[in-house]
C-alpha cells in the first residue's frame, strides 16, 4: 500500500514537472522568436518532440536539456525557473509575505507601482 501511494506520488510530481518544463520551453522559445521547427533544429531532433515537451507529454534527455539551454543562451538551471507558473492565490498569498518583511517606504512604492501598472490595462 505505501509504495503503490509512493509511486502514485511520484507519478504526480513528474507529470506536474513535465507540464511546468513544456510551459517553461514555450515561453522561452516564444520569447526569442524561434518556431518549433526551429527550436527543434538547434537541438538535433523532430519538430514534434518539442511540440510533446511543451504539452507536458515527453521530457527531454540530459543531452538534450544541456542543447535547449544552449539554444535559448542561459544556465540548465533557467529553464527550470517555474515559480511564475502559480495560481492568481498563490502568487498574491507570496507577495503578501514578502510585503509584511518591508518596511513602510518600500511598501508605498510597491503600491505605487501597482496602482500605475492598473492605469495601462
Amino acid at each position: 500500500m505505501v509504495q503503490r501511494t509512493l509511486i502514485l506520488l511520484l507519478g504526480g510530481i513528474m507529470n506536474t514537472l513535465k507540464l511546468k518544463f513544456g510551459k517553461r520551453i514555450k515561453e522561452l522559445r516564444k520569447s526569442r522568436g524561434f518556431t518549433q521547427e526551429q527550436l527543434a533544429e538547434l537541438i538535433n531532433i523532430e519538430p514534434t518532440n518539442i511540440s510533446k515537451i511543451e504539452c507536458g507529454m515527453h521530457f527531454p534527455q540530459p543531452d538534450k536539456i544541456e542543447k535547449i539551454a544552449m539554444a535559448f543562451g542561459l544556465e540548465i538551471r533557467d529553464l527550470f525557473d517555474f515559480e511564475h507558473f502559480q495560481t492568481k492565490q498563490e502568487l498574491i498569498r507570496r507577495i503578501d509575505e514578502a510585503l509584511d518583511n518591508f518596511e513602510l517606504k518600500t511598501v508605498e512604492l510597491v503600491y505605487k507601482f501597482v496602482s500605475n501598472i492598473k492605469l495601462y490595462k
